[in-house]
């Protein structure tokens, strides 16, 4: 329905509008999420920033008048869904932000389409054609030239975050292409607030378990980047997504994601100052023509 009328009369300019938002929204927070791990812990940091989100998408889906009943036969699938999409996605990418520069966790977790190619293929049958199978030797390209492109030395000393952050890839991918199999019969709202609310239930008790931040202590720039954090790409920025979804094609919604590390990687040279060289263009180009030919299949 969505793509008919766009090939008709092009695509919707409010959907492009919300696109972009979002995409902005989640390149940000790259830099965003670097910039906090100065200060506070990692699992401390995810779990305070998807406090605000949650209670913003709960709050909006019941301004909607959204159910917020889950059906007890759905709780099982909710429960793996939200582990692969914010479990693994949210700790996994904050983790990697330990050994890699922003920029570069970017690159490596929007290899995400490239995986769930493979996995579309073995969970829906899916088999991958000559582009899927160009674009998984493109991805893993810009992986090596990100890895090795400073001297083996350097590679070896960044392998643990580029791990994690294919691991956090490897994972929402997988959960998406799961998500795709059996659907979760829920309001798109209340159904990203569930995901999002049982997700960090892991990484909250990690947080208490394992770290113990002092929260008194944080600068005016953290609270503030915790908000925005939190308020933005955790909130307002899946509401944006969704709206876009649809009044977009998928394919013209996916394909504009792109953007996302593109948008992560120009930040961070601008507000971390992390190089934006030969290496990194290069790796972001291998990986983002990878990412467009797994995207159209």
């Amino acid at each position: 329905m969505g793509s008919g009328r766009s090939s008709s009369a092009g695509l919707d300019p409010r959907g492009l509008l919300l696109l972009l938002v979002t995409v902005f929204g989640w390149g940000l927070n790259w830099p965003a999420m670097k910039l906090l791990l100065a200060e506070i812990p990692v699992l401390s940091m995810r779990t305070a920033c998807a406090a605000l989100g949650i209670a913003l998408l709960f709050g909006i889906a019941l301004a909607r008048r959204e159910s917020l009943a889950v059906p007890r036969a759905l709780w099982p699938r909710l429960v793996v869904v939200s582990f692969l999409n914010v479990s693994a996605w949210m700790g996994l990418a904050a983790f990697s932000l330990l050994w890699l520069a922003a920029g570069e966790a970017t690159i490596v977790c929007y290899t995400m389409p490239v995986w769930a190619s493979i996995f579309a293929w073995i969970i829906l049958g899916e088999p991958p054609g000559l582009r899927r199978v160009l674009a998984l030797v493109l991805g893993l390209g810009g992986l090596s030239v990100l890895v090795l492109g400073s001297g083996v030395e350097v590679g070896v000393a960044k392998l643990p975050g580029v791990a994690v952050a294919l691991a956090a890839a490897v994972l929402f991918s997988l959960g998406t292409v799961v998500t795709k199999r059996w659907p979760l019969a829920l309001p798109p709202n209340a159904g990203a607030a569930w995901q999002l609310g049982l997700g960090c239930a892991p990484l909250l008790l990690g947080a208490l378990l394992f770290e113990a931040p002092d929260f008194t202590a944080l600068s005016p720039q953290a609270w503030a980047l915790m908000a925005y954090a939190g308020i933005g790409p955790l909130g307002l920025c899946y509401l944006a997504w969704f709206a876009a979804l649809r009044r977009l094609p998928a394919a013209a919604a996916s394909a504009g994601t792109l953007l996302t590390p593109v948008v992560g990687v120009a930040a961070a040279a601008v507000f971390l100052g992390e190089a934006l060289g030969v290496r990194e263009v290069l790796a972001l180009s291998l990986t983002v023509s990878g990412v467009v030919l797994a995207v159209r299949g």
